[in-house]
């Protein structure tokens, strides 16, 4: 299980961004906001050391992956809910040499993400509202976990399921058949960042 470090919490302060950099978190997770498909606005375009998991909550999804691909992410993330056709935007993110995330909001059925699923090399599960940082894990979210890990057995998909909100030591084993985990502010609002990321490690592995 890796462990994606969401650094929207600490986005304006560069000395500590640069302390999370220098911890052993597995990636940067970019939280990407235009203020039409979430209220908050969040831009974060900059160089980094560490690899990059950049989930975009915006509705134009094509002008922020135009822009966001040149940061060489490893992952670029959408909404299911901001697109008609998530295959040819899966398609472009793929172009430019990306593996493709398709995200889901909590009140969105597993079920609709199906059609993508063959094509997708990560499904990211919102245990959240999105659209900020500090809220508190929703418990339906384990059930997405266990049935996307049984659709990637049955099926023979190879996506990553990742998990993202309200993680920490209580939260974390409830979901256990995940591959990615993003933790936020239960590691940006400790006084020691590479305790708690060691912390969350020995919980995961």
């Amino acid at each position: 299980m890796k462990l994606s470090t969401s650094i929207l919490g600490i986005k304006d302060d560069m000395k500590k961004i640069n302390q999370i950099e220098e911890t052993s978190t597995d990636y940067l997770h970019l939280d990407i906001m235009d203020g039409n498909f979430v209220s908050n606005k969040v831009d974060m375009y900059q160089a980094y050391n560490k690899k990059l998991d950049i989930h975009l909550m915006v509705k134009d999804i094509k002008a922020y992956v135009e822009r966001y691909h040149t940061l060489n992410p490893e992952y670029i993330t959408f909404h299911i809910e901001a697109i008609d056709n998530p295959k040819i935007m899966i398609d472009y993110i793929h172009s430019f040499g990306c593996k493709v995330g398709i995200s889901l909001c909590p009140d969105t059925d597993v079920n609709t993400l199906i059609p993508c699923l063959q094509y997708v090399d990560l499904v990211l599960i919102m245990s959240v509202v999105p659209g900020s940082g500090g809220q508190a894990f929703l418990s339906n979210s384990v059930d997405k976990v266990n049935e996307l890990y049984k659709l990637r057995e049955e099926n023979s998909y190879h996506y990553k399921i990742e998990v993202d909100g309200g993680l920490n030591r209580e939260t974390i084993p409830l979901v256990s058949k995940a591959d990615v985990l993003v933790v936020g502010s239960f590691i940006t609002n400790s006084d020691n960042y590479e305790q708690r990321v060691e912390e969350i490690q020995r919980l995961i592995n």
